[in-house]
Parts: structure tokens; C-alpha cells; sequence
């Protein structure tokens, strides 16, 4: 590497670096509390900054009393119009797409069903339809967007941006989605697992040295768990972290697809647990349901969430059938999340997804007893991103990987 390009790296990293500073900031910090805190020079904080002015990433918002002699410090805060991402989720029941501003506030949304055929070619003209409309719904063209996000099932090649085999959306197999999505767009493109995406949210947008050890528990089509170790988002070695669905929670629960049963993310999956439902009469039979087979064919995305609201609001209401259901599901969630926090040693557990708010009212107190584990207090807290949560860590996934530190 030459000279040129060491200094030029170097000034990235630390743009880098003062970015990120400010991001745990979002009230500003003045250039001496900058230097201070990242341990740079007061030079060249000075020559970031100026230079970060200049690209637009960051403004000034006036000036701070040092509470002491001296002039008034000049205080920098990230400026929100500084750069734009589209993130985009694939849900099997679900498909979202957030416009992100560059202090992570969604400023456009849009949710859209899924096309019927369930297959590659069609479902790609609903993303690209999607992504279209927020751009003009929101008043920004392309020109504004950094690039664009992807958050996807599992298991996916990072690699090639493509989908492998999800198990709830076969027809996605093989689908090159960041590709496509460059090749249509023009704008980088990057794809991430859901529950990946859904971690990075929480981290991105409100940093925090306060819980450096989470576990995301989350809830679309199917279930899974983001991890963040150490302050960092953990992936795995394939990108495929939190596939932890065979876990096995209750023995005498239903029969997986592996053949064994009580599986935790058969026994919590909304399909599953409306399927329960009508089958003890928890819930009214659909026009046209005959009693069914396990692999959903003969209900619907939308009439699945329909049914799975309707069947949290009757455990709500005190109906034995449904509660019996919530309560079962609950029994294993709670077995697994306590093993999961004593094998990990997390210190706080964080609950959301596309899925989430119909279980949040009975969910949320259920897991609040975990008490203490290792002797430290585990939080449970719910996303503040609530369904949107996986589109908008997809959003992060372009940020993070022009602006973080070291890279994505």
C-alpha cells in the first residue's frame, strides 16, 4: 500500500470513528469532548470535521457554555439528512420496506403481502415495485440513498447476497436478492439473516455500552435469535447464527419437519400455534378450512396473522382453549430463553418482529420474571422498532458497512 493510500485509509477510519462517537451522542459534543472521548488529536478532529461538514454528514447546532471561563464550544450532531438507506425485509408473510434518515429515524414505510405463487420472479416485482413507491412517496430519489439493505430468512450466502433454502419460503431458493436489487436500482446492495438485521437495529441506532450482551428474540413467519456478544453483532462463521429452531422445549409437543417433536421454533411459530388453535376450537374455522395439513397451504399469509391476533386477544379475554395454547407456547419460551441466558451469559433480552405485537400484551410480563442469572440482573424489554425492526437493521446493514469503524 502506498503513502497515499495509508493516509487515506487512516483519514477514513478516524471520519469513522468520530462518526460513530456521535452517533452515541445524538445531542452533539463539542470537538474538545470529541478528542477527548476518541483519544484523537485536537488537529485532527479539527480536519475531520471539517471535512465531515463538508460531505454533508454533519452540522452545526450551535454553541454549548463551557460552564467555566472560555468561549462557547461549537457542538456537532450527525445530520439526518447526510444520507439515506433503503431496507427491505423478507418476510414469508410479510414484506417491508423502510427509508432510513442517517440518524436511523424511519421516514417512510410500506408493507406489502407477499405475491400468492410464492415464487422468485414475482416476488422480486413486489420488492421492486416497493422500493419505488417509497422513494416517491417520500420525496427522494436515488441520488439521496446510500444503498440498499437486505434482511431475508435463513440460511443465506452473504457472499453471493442470495437466499439458500428457506424453510418457510422454498420458492426463494437460490433468489440472488442484492444483485438483483443492484442490477435494478444501481446502488450497492447487502443482505443479512433477519435476526441479524434485527440486533443491528437495536445497536445501530441507539448504541449503548450499558448492555454489551443481548439476545433478540424475534418473531416473523417463523422464529429466531439475534446475538449481540461483547458489544459486537455475532453472525457466525456462515452468517447463520440464531437458527435455533430444533431446539427441542417440549417433548410432548407437535411434530417437527425433522421428525422430532416440541421443537422451539415449531411449538412459537404463528402458523403453528394458529393451527393449534383451530384444532381445540380456540379459534372459528376460515371459510374453506377442512381441518388442514401442517404445511399451511390451506390458509393464507394474511389469514394467518388474522387468526394468530384473534387467538392472543381471546387468551387476553380469558378463553380456556386459547390460553391453553399461550400457555404452552409461553412454558417453552421460557425454558429455552433461560437456558439461552445462562449458556451465553447475556445480560438483557430484547423482543420483536413482524409477529410480535398481537403476543406483546401477555408476552412481554411472562419473560419479565427471568430474575437474575450469574448473579446480574437480565432486562427484558421489547424493540422499540417493533414489526418494522428487521428493515430497519437492513437500512443499517448499508451504514454500518460504509461507516462503521472497521467495517462491516
Amino acid at each position: 500500500m502506498s503513502h497515499a493510500a495509508s493516509l487515506a485509509t487512516i483519514a477514513t477510519i478516524n471520519e469513522n470513528i468520530v462518526l460513530s462517537m456521535l452517533r452515541r451522542r445524538p445531542d452533539g459534543m463539542s470537538r474538545v469532548e470529541i478528542a477527548r472521548e476518541t483519544q484523537l488529536s485536537a488537529q485532527t478532529v479539527s480536519n475531520v470535521s471539517r471535512r465531515l461538514l463538508e460531505r454533508g454528514l454533519v452540522r452545526e447546532i450551535g454553541n454549548r457554555s463551557p460552564g467555566g471561563p472560555g468561549k462557547p464550544a461549537v457542538i456537532l450532531q450527525s445530520d439526518p439528512d447526510g444520507a439515506y438507506a433503503v431496507g427491505v425485509h423478507l418476510d414469508p408473510g410479510l414484506i417491508t420496506c423502510v427509508l432510513l434518515d442517517f440518524c436511523g429515524t424511519p421516514v417512510a414505510q410500506s408493507h406489502h403481502l407477499p405475491p400468492p405463487s410464492g415464487v422468485a420472479r414475482d416476488t422480486m416485482d413486489v420488492i421492486t415495485e416497493a422500493v419505488g413507491g417509497l422513494l416517491k412517496s417520500s420525496g427522494r430519489s436515488l441520488e439521496d440513498v446510500l444503498g440498499i439493505g437486505v434482511a431475508a430468512p435463513g440460511p443465506i450466502d452473504t457472499e453471493e447476497g442470495a437466499l439458500i433454502r428457506p424453510r418457510l419460503a422454498p420458492g426463494w431458493a437460490g433468489l440472488h436478492l442484492a444483485q438483483l436489487l443492484e442490477e435494478q436500482f444501481g446502488r450497492p446492495s447487502l443482505l443479512a439473516k433477519d435476526v441479524t438485521a434485527a440486533v443491528l437495529a437495536e445497536h445501530w441506532v441507539r448504541p449503548t455500552t450499558e448492555h454489551p450482551h443481548q439476545a433478540f428474540l424475534y418473531w416473523g413467519a417463523g422464529v429466531g435469535v439475534g446475538l449481540m456478544l461483547d458489544g459486537h453483532v455475532h453472525e457466525g462463521a456462515s452468517s447463520n447464527a440464531g437458527d435455533v429452531g430444533h431446539a427441542i422445549v417440549d417433548p410432548d409437543g407437535p411434530i417437527c419437519e425433522c421428525g422430532r417433536r416440541g421443537c422451539f421454533g415449531e411449538l412459537l411459530r404463528p402458523f403453528r400455534m394458529v393451527l393449534e388453535g383451530l384444532r381445540t376450537g380456540a379459534l372459528p374455522a376460515p371459510a374453506g378450512w377442512d381441518g388442514g395439513t401442517d404445511t399451511g397451504s390451506a390458509l393464507s399469509a394474511r389469514e394467518v396473522d388474522q387468526l394468530f391476533r384473534m387467538l392472543w386477544s381471546a387468551a387476553e379475554l380469558g378463553n380456556p382453549a386459547a390460553v391453553a395454547v399461550v400457555e404452552r407456547a409461553l412454558r417453552g419460551a421460557h425454558l429455552y430463553v433461560s437456558n439461552l441466558v445462562a449458556l451465553l451469559d447475556v445480560d438483557q433480552i430484547v423482543l420483536g418482529g413482524p409477529s410480535w405485537e398481537p403476543m406483546r400484551a401477555i408476552f412481554l410480563p411472562a419473560l419479565a420474571d427471568l430474575g437474575t442469572a450469574n448473579g446480574r440482573t437480565v432486562h427484558v424489554r421489547e424493540s422499540a422498532f417493533g414489526g418494522e425492526v428487521a428493515a430497519v437493521g437492513a437500512a443499517c446493514l448499508v451504514f454500518q458497512s460504509a461507516f462503521a469503524p472497521s467495517g462491516r
